[in-house]
C-alpha cells in the first residue's frame, strides 16, 4: 500500500475506534502526509505517515494491492490514564485501532518501543511495504500545535 492510499485508508479506519472522537488530514505545508486525531476527552495527537516500498518496487511501478490474512483483533488498551492521554497509552491504541481494521492488505500493526526515540506505530503489509506513523505534536483539549515538532508533553 502506498503512502497516498495508506493514508487515506488510516484516516478512515482511525476515526472508527471507539475512543477516537475525529480523524481529519493534517497538511504540514512540506512532503509529509498526516492526520490530526481528537480523542473523546478532547486530547489531540497530530502524527505523520511515511512508508517504503516492498522490496525491489520502484516508486513509478503500479500500486498492485497484495492480500492476505488481515492481524487477528486484539483488545484496545486503555487509552486514558486518570482523565489524561500519555504518548504511550496513545501509540498502543491506534495500533491496537488500525490493527483491529480487518484489512487483508496489513500483516502486522505494532506500537514502537516505549525506548524509541518518538512514539508512533508502525504497519508491516503483505506486500513487504512499511508504513511509519510518528507523533509529531500532541496537546490537551481546546489547545493548538505549540513548541517543536516531537517535543511532546508527558500527558495531554
Amino acid at each position: 500500500m502506498r503512502p497516498q492510499r495508506f493514508h487515506q485508508f488510516a484516516c478512515e479506519a482511525l476515526a472508527k475506534a471507539p475512543e477516537v472522537q475525529a480523524v481529519e488530514p493534517w497538511d504540514r505545508g512540506d512532503h509529509t502526509l498526516g492526520m490530526r486525531i481528537v480523542f473523546t476527552n478532547g486530547s489531540q495527537v497530530w502524527l505523520g505517515t511515511t512508508g517504503a516500498l516492498p522490496p525491489g518496487v520502484k516508486s513509478e511501478d503500479e500500486d498492485v494491492p497484495v492480500l492476505g490474512e488481515p492481524p487477528a483483533h486484539v483488545p484496545y488498551p486503555d487509552v486514558f490514564d486518570g482523565g489524561a492521554v500519555t504518548p504511550q497509552r496513545a501509540q498502543a491504541y491506534l495500533a491496537a485501532a488500525l490493527n483491529n481494521a480487518g484489512c487483508e492488505e496489513i500483516a502486522e500493526v505494532y506500537p514502537y518501543a516505549e525506548t524509541a526515540q518518538n512514539p508512533g506505530f508502525g504497519v508491516v503489509f503483505h506486500s513487504g511495504a512499511k508504513g511509519f506513523c510518528l507523533f509529531h505534536h500532541a496537546a490537551r483539549s481546546g489547545q493548538g500545535i505549540s513548541g517543536t515538532p516531537f517535543s511532546l508533553p508527558v500527558a495531554f
